[in-house]
């Protein structure tokens, strides 16, 4: 993984993608127990040409590099990688509110644990419904800071019904 990220960090460093962070199940081993995942997942700022994303540019230059994609994934240095823009605004804030941290002596960015949560339960998908159990049962978030969060999203109802 920490040759993955050296890949990732070389990409926000050449102005191929802006700031990034880690998110999904590999973002919650930063605080709480491992969870099943397929690869790790980088919310990033991408360029656009007019109201589109493009991708080319991260597929492009990766290819040069002599790593491959098979569907929306880019196999870097044996990791399955998912570049994703904020597609909502509860992820945008996410990226622009994530922390620095450290993966075996690499730096890197990672979402907040609490954000994690809250977009767990924006998308509401069962594995993410499992993963928030998983996690809440292995660490505790701040509280004020998650309520705080879930409530610009109004997603407090949702939470609760999720965390019965």
């Amino acid at each position: 993984m920490n040759d993955t990220l050296e890949v990732i960090n070389g990409l926000e460093s050449a102005g191929i993608i802006g700031k990034y962070a880690i998110g999904g199940a590999i973002g919650l081993l930063f605080y709480a127990e491992p969870a099943t995942t397929y690869g790790l997942d980088v919310f990033c700022f991408l360029p656009k040409k007019g109201q589109l994303i493009d991708l080319a540019p991260i597929y492009n230059h990766l290819n040069k590099l002599g790593y491959t994609s098979k569907r929306e994934h880019v196999n870097i240095e044996g990791i399955p990688v998912q570049f994703l823009p904020p597609t909502t605004d509860l992820v945008k804030e996410a990226l622009e509110r994530s922390v620095n941290a450290v993966f075996a002596s690499v730096p890197t960015r990672v979402f907040q644990y609490e954000y994690l949560l809250a977009i767990m339960a924006e998308t509401g998908r069962l594995k993410d419904r499992a993963r928030i159990a998983l996690a809440l049962g292995s660490a505790d978030p701040d509280p004020d800071k998650l309520k705080e969060i879930l409530k610009r999203p109004k997603l407090l109802d949702k939470w609760a019904k999720i965390t019965a």
